[in-house]
């Protein structure tokens, strides 16, 4: 059997909420968040990063909502962005009930801050008269004292019952519009919540390690967590949390996704992890070339690779394939050689072929074939 079909079949079933434009869970598409590091107060500042993470990919996007002179620039935000606009509320209940007024998509609540039944009730009934869904967004980092101490720290079963405690007042008062997230930056701890959580309640899970990291670090924690659930069928939404720019976590999002067979966008490299048979400097031409094409949209195959062992081979299975060898390289289209390339103009001759390729299919998805 197909991978890729194989965990598509034992994804887990969700109910679905609409978000917006956006269908969550029910088997829909794994949906792309990100989060915004601005200054929400700053609306040029906030939309202008937005648009940038629109143009990587991402499909909601998530502000921070500090005070009430934030939330008061959250209908102004939302006009000049194309996507789901979710509000990140903590501490004060009055802060969400000012983001439905505003507008927005979505709230995230967190129910280790506000944890008082009348003032969470008083949002419930706000986003449900609104149409607008309830993340019950958990955090290893600041989960309810009295489970803290009941189960003797962030454990599993800590995460869960914080989530369940606040699903069950959403469920008391008539809401089902739910999503759930149980993030903590200790992977297995993360892992083991989603999974105990996700046989307890029918909602579509958020998937992330919180606080992650920085770099490959931080990309690398978040695709064994992430990439863990995924693989086994539990997921329905995820951000890869990490610090600095947030075009960052939307195109580590797409890697894990492509590297699943699942939302396949943008170029998918092969390439190799070098050795002495190399004959080009193929670690220069394949960081120029990712430069080059990070706005390709388009799911085209590339394969990179410094020699003839697996050259030819990788390049049956790719759109476009580069076999180097003594200074120049090979450039296949289709599996079957096309030209020899001087090595100073590969990067210029492989940006070209991918560029005609995404062009080519880009047409074709708006002619419907």
């Amino acid at each position: 059997m197909n991978p890729t079909r194989a965990i598509e079949e034992r994804r887990r079933t969700s109910t679905s909420i609409q978000v917006r434009n956006l269908q969550i869970g029910g088997g829909n598409n794994i949906v792309v968040q990100s989060m915004t590091s601005t200054d929400t107060k700053d609306v040029e500042t906030t939309v202008s990063q937005i648009q940038r993470m629109e143009a990587a990919g991402c499909e909601m996007v998530r502000v921070a909502v500090l005070n009430m002179e934030a939330a008061a620039k959250l209908a102004e935000i939302k006009s000049k962005i194309n996507i789901p606009l979710v509000a990140d509320i903590h501490f004060d209940h009055r802060l969400a009930l000012e983001a439905v007024k505003q507008g927005v998509d979505k709230l995230r609540l967190n129910p280790g801050n506000i944890t008082k039944r009348e003032k969470i009730e008083e949002v419930v009934h706000a986003a449900k008269d609104a149409g607008i869904p309830i993340r019950v967004g958990v955090n290893g980092g600041s989960l309810p004292k009295d489970l803290l101490i009941q189960y003797e720290g962030a454990t599993p079963e800590a995460m869960v019952a914080a989530g369940l405690r606040e699903i069950e007042i959403l469920e008391d008062n008539g809401f089902s519009d739910i999503v759930i997230s149980l993030k903590t930056t200790d992977v297995p701890t993360m892992i083991e919540s989603y999974r105990l959580m996700s046989n307890q309640v029918p909602y579509p899970l958020h998937l992330g390690v919180t606080e992650a990291g920085t770099g490959d670090p931080g990309v690398i924690k978040s695709a064994i967590g992430i990439g863990t659930l995924l693989e086994a069928g539990i997921g329905d939404t995820l951000r890869v949390s990490l610090t600095g720019d947030p075009v960052r976590e939307v195109r580590a999002a797409y890697t894990m996704l492509n590297a699943l067979g699942q939302r396949l966008r943008g170029v998918q490299y092969a390439s190799c992890p070098t050795c002495g048979r190399i004959g080009i400097n193929l670690e220069k031409i394949v960081e120029e070339v990712e430069v080059r094409l990070r706005d390709i949209a388009e799911p085209v195959k590339v394969s990179l690779i410094g020699c003839v062992v697996n050259g030819p081979g990788e390049a049956l299975h790719s759109d476009i394939g580069l076999v180097g060898a003594n200074g120049a390289g090979t450039i296949y289209v289709d599996g079957k050689p096309l030209k020899r390339v001087p090595e100073d103009e590969l990067v210029d001759e492989l940006e070209k072929l991918v560029r005609e390729r995404s062009e080519m299919m880009s047409a074709n998805h708006a002619a419907g074939t």
